[in-house]
């Protein structure tokens, strides 16, 4: 199926809104309830609880939306419905979520974060599934995954800059964070609707492949069997875990090592930014040399600037901004070109089993992505606290000792090198190459006009 190019941009439009509902889950939520009185142990315990759900109900989404189709909605394929069933509780649980009452306790959170994870699965696995549906050849699908991901990273930009617009919210502290999350809430229950209904106007369904039905078990076995997929998720859950280290302690970073906590939503910003402006040249590249060989070379990128993380100190806020622009550009790569190399390798899946199971690989991939980030948070908190860091500390002289700042830069960019090397290791000689990935194509076409 050949979607055009105005169709790819329809698509991609829910990621921004999709994408901008995550970010004040993590990063503002938390801080507001605390300040509303909910103790930040238990909102710790509560979303733990949630990610815990997550490994439960991400797969058995994406087999649900393999498999069923939606009553009444058939006409709309395997996938468009599911944004709809997921779209009212999305929408319901984020306005419960963000303009809570003003006493809520930890179960008021816990009962709506669940229904918000929940609605907001129904909706990302099967839209990204779809997208991976779209186009069937090797450069195709990475201009749909480029596209989505650049209004990925857009969305992020939008909540992390909506609230301080808006004049709501100064970026250093939670005041104002009720008045910003309520704008957010504001601007999602208009963006989310509006931008889902006009792709699922604009874009056409997915083309149905896989008509053959196999039994959980063996496709179960087949998935374990599937090689390039076990290397692929392999190397993203390492780098995945890379880039959770900076991204939890970058706001300690550069409060206390660099000594400029004015700086961390200029230096968020800028790094967001850059991820988007080098997104077109990573699909250039990936169409000269091949997807594998070029998400290589950007992690390879990642690891030379992070080298220099751990020689800055106080003050050193222009050579951390270069460090910052050139990680964004890594970035832009990791957002695009795994995701579009996962899709790949479903059609080893499908040309093995004669179905189609992309909402199952993409909800173990979505596994992948939030373990870890569980992973970077429950290693680099503990290990901070051995080395002696204390965060209530205030930054500067009379702050933590060297000793415990040095731990924390090597834990922002000394171990995510480390991290780094096996996943380079792993995708080098990928096997999924552009001509290995059409061959596959002409497999599955065949087997489908049979």
């Amino acid at each position: 199926m050949k979607v055009t190019t105005a169709q790819q941009w329809w698509y991609a439009l829910p990621g921004l809104p999709l994408a901008a509902l995550t970010l004040p889950v993590y990063v503002f939520v938390p801080t507001y309830y605390g300040e509303l009185g909910v103790s930040l142990a238990l909102i710790g315990t509560v979303l733990l609880a949630v990610r815990v759900l997550d490994a439960v109900s991400d797969p058995l989404i994406g087999y649900v939306s393999d498999r069923v189709h939606v009553p009444l909605l058939g006409g709309l394929g395997r996938r468009k419905p599911w944004l709809l069933v997921g779209m009212l509780p999305t929408l319901l649980a984020l306005w419960m979520v963000f303009v809570p009452p003003d006493r809520p306790d930890a179960g008021y959170l816990l009962i709506w974060s669940t229904v918000l994870s929940i609605g907001w699965t129904l909706m990302l696995l099967p839209y990204n599934a779809w997208g991976a549906e779209l186009a069937e050849d090797y450069d195709g699908r990475t201009d749909v995954t480029a596209r989505r991901e650049g209004f990925t990273v857009l969305g992020t930009l939008l909540a992390t800059a909506l609230p301080v617009l808006l004049g709501v919210w100064d970026g250093s502290t939670s005041a104002g964070l009720g008045d910003a999350l309520h704008g957010l809430a504001i601007a999602l229950l208009l963006l989310v609707p509006s931008t889902v209904l006009l792709a699922l106007w604009r874009v056409p369904r997915e083309r149905d492949r896989g008509h053959a039905r196999i039994r959980l078990r063996d496709g179960l076995k087949v998935l374990r069997g599937n090689k390039a997929f076990t290397r692929l998720i392999s190397a993203f859950l390492i780098n995945g875990w890379a880039n959770g280290l900076p991204a939890s302690l970058f706001v300690l970073f550069v409060t206390h090592v660099l000594v400029a906590p004015e700086m961390v939503g200029p230096l968020l910003f800028a790094y967001f930014l850059s991820g988007v402006i080098a997104i077109p040249g990573w699909v250039a590249l990936s169409r000269r040399f091949g997807k594998h060989r070029v998400w290589v070379g950007s992690m390879t990128l990642a690891c030379v600037t992070f080298l220099w993380v751990p020689f800055l100190s106080a003050g050193d806020i222009w050579t951390f901004g270069l460090i910052v622009v050139l990680s964004g550009f890594a970035v832009g790569a990791d957002l695009v070109l795994p995701a579009a190399i996962q899709a790949d390798v479903v059609d080893v899946d499908t040309a093995e089993t004669g179905e189609q199971r992309t909402g199952l690989y993409f909800a173990l991939w979505s596994l992948a992505t939030k373990l870890s980030l569980a992973l970077a948070a429950g290693i680099a908190f503990p290990l901070l606290e051995f080395a002696g860091f204390r965060a209530d500390l205030a930054p500067g002289a009379d702050g933590n000792t060297p000793s415990s700042l040095f731990a924390l830069s090597m834990l922002y960019a000394g171990l995510p090198v480390i991290l780094k090397l096996p996943a380079l290791v792993l995708m080098w000689n990928f096997p999924l190459s552009r001509d290995a990935q059409g061959e596959l194509r002409k497999t599955i076409d065949t087997a489908a006009d049979i």
